[in-house]
């Protein structure tokens, strides 16, 4: 089973988020080979980045930061759930992401996104920053948008109802899993290659 975080990168207080949360760990929850935790960039306020360098050369000096550190290097893959602000990410979601580096190495990333467009330049502009992290950003992608948005948002429908987009969510956590599985076995081995050349 794979560790699987999803990281929920608005923190406003009048945030949609929580409403895909949801949906989302549902759905998850009727599975049985993923293990699912929310990490809620609320619960890490880091400062802007003001380290000497990024982590992957230096050691960060601020608690909070060494604890997302930590959390963030417990999982297997990551699902972004994110909106879209003038055309990209959160800030504070790009903030959390530079405050860490080997962590994220090497390990598959999804994107739900959410919005008018469902978060697509969002989305685009995230998956070339994963890219400088070395992970793999995967295909699949769910795009809560346009009409399907707006009725859950405006008029109090349902993200259960719109099952057309279980499909796409199905194909996400597939292609999340293949590559979950891929990397970690390849992670497994080089750990094995370095721990068997200090002997």
């Amino acid at each position: 089973m794979l560790k699987i975080a999803l990281i929920v990168s608005s923190t406003r207080a009048a945030r949609f988020a929580d409403t895909p949360v949801a949906w989302l760990s549902d759905i998850v929850a009727q599975r049985d080979d993923i293990d699912l935790e929310i990490v809620d960039l609320r619960d890490y306020p880091m400062p802007f980045f003001d380290e000497v360098a990024s982590s992957n050369f230096v050691t960060s000096t601020n608690e909070m930061a060494q604890n997302w550190q930590r959390k963030i290097a417990e999982f297997d893959g990551y699902i972004f759930l994110t909106p879209e602000y003038n055309h990209g990410p959160t800030a504070v979601l790009k903030n959390a992401l530079d405050y860490s580096y080997k962590e994220w190495n090497r390990k598959p990333a999804a994107f739900v996104g959410y919005g008018s467009v469902g978060a697509a330049r969002s989305i685009e502009a995230l998956r070339l920053v994963a890219v400088a992290f070395q992970m793999v950003p995967i295909n699949a992608a769910v795009l809560i948008q346009g009409a399907d948005f707006f009725k859950v948002w405006k008029h109090g429908g349902q993200l259960s109802e719109l099952t057309h987009l279980e499909a796409g969510v199905d194909a996400m956590l597939a292609d999340l899993l293949w590559w979950g599985n891929a990397l970690k076995t390849a992670r497994i081995a080089d750990d094995l290659v370095v721990a068997g050349a200090a002997q």
